[in-house]
């Protein structure tokens, strides 16, 4: 592909879903408060970010830092303009979803029959099973059905997924009715010719799906797997504030790629997301903050490529 071709492909703006709220608290050792993760919310929401997955409908007894899950959504639920989405892994995480008031639910499953077993209970199977029966419960209630699919560029226990695997799910979401889902790169497997390899499959075996990106950087090369993407024309992507991120049911799952580095990045190739920089910097320092620990993130620590320091302050070299 010609460099002109790659720039006709690239999306002007970048549809941007903060899962720090969910992804980036899941596993973490500090529990924070429903008030402490509103505040970091309100941080985000004075940003310009308006799409967050902002919780999972999963076991308290599973996943204790998402136990506040209703109450979250309740508190969010009178801003006009958000967008919030929530995962769950069956009809009784539908249920108080729906109950809840989210505007979409996202059901979720792994490509590896191994890490769905260790993640939900279940076999890949089962789970589709099961999503054909929370289709049925959200019909008529005006809340959209989503869907993800973990570990679609490799699984910590299983190695590599086949290609078709991620396409044989996908194409069971699109015979329910869901539109949009989200390829997780759940333990940062991905590189930028398996996510090509993904999404070209994706839009020849399900073509009704439009794919968003969920990458990790555990490994480093999350943005550059971002701008892969971004050639191959994909325009939506999840990130999480400062870095945060991890799965509690799979090892070296460190964390996404962090929010305000992505937004810089896009910000830098004129690409629009709708999203203040300056504000996503603010909003990582308030995570920063709220976690008591330094987070990943780069950009919340540089600032933007023209943040310029005070030369008088640099001592000058001798000799």
């Amino acid at each position: 592909m010609s460099v002109a071709d790659r720039l006709e492909r690239q999306p002007s703006r970048v549809h941007v879903t903060e899962v720090g709220p969910r992804d980036g608290l899941q596993n973490e050792s500090v529990i924070l408060s429903t008030a402490e993760k509103l505040e970091l919310v309100h941080a985000l929401m004075d940003a310009g970010v308006r799409a967050f997955e902002i919780s999972s409908f999963v076991s308290p007894k599973a996943v204790p830092a998402l136990a506040d899950a209703g109450e979250l959504v309740a508190a969010l639920r009178g801003f006009e303009g958000l967008h919030l989405s929530a995962l769950v892994p069956n009809r009784r995480g539908a249920e108080r979803a729906l109950e809840a008031g989210v505007d979409a639910v996202v059901m979720f499953v792994s490509a590896s029959e191994t890490h769905n077993a260790k993640n939900v209970n279940r076999s890949v199977a089962a789970s589709l099973e099961g999503f054909e029966e929370v289709a049925r419960l959200l019909e008529g209630s005006g809340v959209e059905l989503r869907g993800a699919i973990a570990t679609s560029f490799g699984c910590p226990f299983e190695g590599d997924i086949e290609v078709g695997a991620v396409g044989r799910i996908a194409r069971h979401f699109a015979d329910i009715g869901v539109r949009h889902v989200s390829l997780g790169d759940t333990t940062g497997m991905a590189t930028p010719p398996l996510v090509s390899e993904r999404i070209r499959h994706l839009r020849e075996d399900a073509p009704s799906i439009v794919p968003t990106l969920h990458f990790h950087n555990t490994r480093g090369i999350g943005l550059a797997n971002v701008m892969q993407g971004l050639a191959l024309g994909v325009d939506r992507y999840e990130s999480s504030i400062g870095g945060l991120g991890g799965c509690p049911f799979a090892p070296g799952a460190s964390g996404n790629i962090a929010s305000e580095d992505l937004v810089y990045l896009l910000d830098e190739m004129g690409i629009d997301t709708g999203i203040d920089l300056t504000g996503m910097i603010e909003a990582a320092r308030v995570a920063t903050r709220l976690m008591g620990r330094d987070l990943p993130g780069q950009v919340s620590k540089a600032g933007a490529r023209l943040t310029l320091g005070d030369c008088s302050a640099v001592p000058t070299a001798r000799g």
